[in-house]
């Protein structure tokens, strides 16, 4: 039996299931590269790229089960897989308290100009504290979009700070609102209201480019998005415009719409935006589920699913 890995997982998959089977692995290979190799595996191990496709199934004739180490699993073509006898798990819900925590970070670096403070001392040898007059989370208003595991955990750790929490999720009950202490509304009266506004919904047709020119003239001149979700949700060309022109108090994100432009997810791979003349602008890499503690509970998850899965013992 044989299991390949195609991205960086938690090293305790590889060791635990190295027990019962040739572990491989191949670092992020095209559909294409990975349809030529998976027909010697039962056990696939993943995050979020390449896609799954109907080519890559097709090719993997041996393939049981695919264990994604993250949440998503719109990569994926779930009901084909199905059809072909191959189970297919995911990680809900285990990264969420490391997305939850990058939001606040993102949070307070944009309300108190750390990562600008940080560059005009490091690089231009700047010492000027009057240059930054940040404000403070306490009494303002967080609006969650898509308020699951981790919209919840950012409202619980929000309140801490003594920030009001309103949220817009049309698929929960009301009694979930109630128990994290926010108040329920729709998308244009949250946005309205917040002084920031954190994203934490899938990348589909109703969320693609929610925020674009219209809807952010909306906001109030002051108020923050943080986007920990998905490139897409955000029209980039338009939140820069905002940004520019002072429409917006500043932009967030751990995600971008063009993330994976020049093989974003290998070493040496760069892309440009105009968004990164911004100083109001704060970016990283995809880094939510990027914590030692995420991957070793994933890590742990995925490797009983495997070996539930597949009767080992």
């Amino acid at each position: 039996m044989k299991c390949l890995i195609i991205d960086a997982v938690s090293p305790a998959i590889a060791e635990e299931l190295g027990s019962y089977m040739q572990v491989d692995t191949k670092m992020l290979p095209t559909q294409e590269e990975l349809a030529a190799i998976i027909g010697d595996y039962e056990v696939l191990i993943m995050r979020v790229d390449p896609a799954i496709n109907k080519d890559v199934l097709d090719a993997a004739q041996k393939l049981k089960v695919i264990g994604v180490c993250s949440v998503g699993l719109n990569h994926i073509d779930t009901e084909y897989a199905q059809s072909k006898g191959v189970q297919v798990f995911n990680a809900p819900g285990l990264n969420g308290n490391a997305v939850a925590e990058l939001t606040i970070s993102k949070m307070l670096d944009i309300s108190r100009g750390t990562m600008v403070a940080n560059h005009d001392v490091k690089v231009l040898k700047q010492w000027d504290k009057y240059k930054f007059v940040g404000r403070e989370l306490r009494g303002k208003t967080l609006g969650v979009l898509g308020f699951g595991r981790i919209g919840q955990r950012v409202g619980e750790i929000a309140r801490v700070f003594g920030m009001k929490v309103v949220a817009y999720d049309p698929y929960l009950p009301a009694e979930v609102f109630a128990q994290n202490e926010a108040t329920s509304m729709g998308i244009p009266e949250l946005c309205a209201i917040s002084d920031f506004v954190t994203i934490h919904m899938p990348l589909n047709d109703e969320t693609r480019n929610l925020f674009n020119a219209e809807s952010i003239a909306k906001m109030k001149d002051d108020a923050v998005v943080l986007n920990m979700a998905r490139g897409g949700i955000v029209n980039e060309q338009d939140m820069y415009e905002a940004l520019k022109a002072g429409k917006i108090g500043g932009y967030a994100t751990d995600v971008m719409e063009n993330e994976l432009a020049a093989g974003g997810l290998t070493e040496g791979a760069s892309f440009d935006s105009p968004l990164f003349t911004c100083d109001n602008f704060v970016v990283s890499p995809h880094i939510g589920a990027q914590t030692v503690d995420a991957a070793r509970d994933i890590g742990a998850h995925i490797i009983g699913k495997v070996k539930e899965a597949l009767d080992l013992k």
